[in-house]
């Protein structure tokens, strides 16, 4: 998307700018915090997936269906 594309630039640009127009002491360049921002975002979708398998786990095992002829 048009935003995602201007959030990946920003984030390569800024650090470069940081450094050379106001002297600031950055340790991390614009590829290095797409990885890390990369790998924070997968393992936060990793985390959400596994805490809903977890409530359907929940459910299925409660959810036990009673016959007609069941003592």
């Amino acid at each position: 998307t048009l935003w995602g594309a201007i959030y990946i630039s920003a984030v390569c640009v800024l650090p470069m700018l940081l450094i050379q127009q106001f002297n600031v002491p950055f340790y991390f360049g614009g590829t290095s915090l797409l990885i890390v921002v990369g790998v924070a975002m997968d393992f936060m979708g990793q985390i959400e997936s596994y805490l809903i398998s977890r409530q359907y786990e929940g459910l299925m095992a409660k959810g036990r269906v009673k016959g007609r002829h069941s003592f």
